[in-house]
Formats: C-alpha cells, structure tokens, sequence
C-alpha cells in the first residue's frame, strides 16, 4: 500500500480518525500534548498520512488573527504537527508541511507557527523564518501580555511576507486558552 494523503476539515474528520490523530500527537511529544494544544488544531483544515500500519502523520493549521504595525493579519496558524516514529526523517513532515503551506498560501495573509527546537529544523528548511522580534497575545483579562517564553519560538511565512514584517513592531496574537495565564 502506498501513502495516502488526506486534507479535511475538522467537521469532516470521523471520530476514528480524531482519535488516532490525538494518539499519534500524545505518542510523538511524549504524553506533553495538553488538551488545549489538542483544541488549539481543531476548527481549520487537517493533513493526514496514512500507511499500511495506519495514521503515519498529521497537522493542522487553523485561523487566527495577529496584528503587526497597526494591522490584523489573517493568519493560518500551524498546529499539531506529527510523525510517528517508526517512518520519522523520511520525508512525510515534508509532505504535511508542504499541503499545510499550500493552504496557508491560498487563504491566509500570513503562516505562522511556534516550534520546538528539534522541530524548527523541518520548518527553517523549508523557508520559515524565524521571528525576531516580541510576541504578545490579547488576553480578555490582562489585555496585551508580552509572551516572553515563546520568544524565539515563534515561524512566520511564507519568506517574502515574513521579509517585509518589521521586528520591532511586535507580533500580536488573538487570545485562546491556554496561551495567557
């Protein structure tokens, strides 16, 4: 059986196929995907790989909104992104990012996302760039909150939209839970 690629929508997912995207992120961080960063990928478009041995990889990429230099861009935000061990470093994170990209290009004025060190790898590869300036999100409660751990976390794409952006002028997300304590 060759790989199967699938793009979907969240309302288009089966329960079945949900749950074994859960089981692969909870598999591939190690039990350190929290329910909220399982919430955070829902609601957009999922990409997902399928083996012989069954879901081989996924990710996501849902809306959000950032304002940078006085401006909201509509943003698709890369969430949930995995590979199941067992075929890691051979090109499926590639092919996920690839469809994630061509979503992104089609429908958001701007990609971005926050990586793990070992993670930024696959991203920077393929024209990421890295922000460089602050982060902040919109808390309902606190108003904006500087992000200060998620400083030199955070990817913007694609390259020539992630050029023109000004580092010092801060990137601001919308709130979501989980983000803002």
């Amino acid at each position: 059986m060759t790989d199967r690629i699938r793009l979907a929508h969240t309302a288009d997912l089966s329960p079945d196929e949900l749950t074994a995207a859960r089981a692969l992120l909870d598999d591939a961080f190690e039990g350190d995907f929290a329910d909220e960063d399982w919430d955070h990928g829902l609601g957009g478009m999922h990409v997902l790989i399928h083996d012989a041995a069954g879901l081989a990889a996924h990710g996501s990429v849902v809306m959000r909104r950032v304002r940078h230099a006085g401006r909201w861009l509509r943003t698709g935000y890369v969430e949930a992104v995995a590979v199941r061990a067992d075929v890691r470093r051979t090109g499926l994170g590639g092919r996920v990012m690839a469809e994630l990209e061509r979503v992104i290009e089609r429908a958001y004025d701007l990609g971005a996302l926050a990586a793990s060190e070992d993670g930024a790898l696959l991203y920077t590869a393929r024209g990421w760039r890295r922000w460089e300036g602050q982060v902040h999100a919109l808390s309902p409660e606190h108003g904006i909150v500087r992000l200060r751990d998620d400083e030199g976390f955070v990817y913007v794409w694609p390259p020539t939209l992630a050029k023109a952006l000004d580092p010092a002028g801060a990137l601001v997300f919308d709130w979501r839970d989980g983000d803002v304590t």
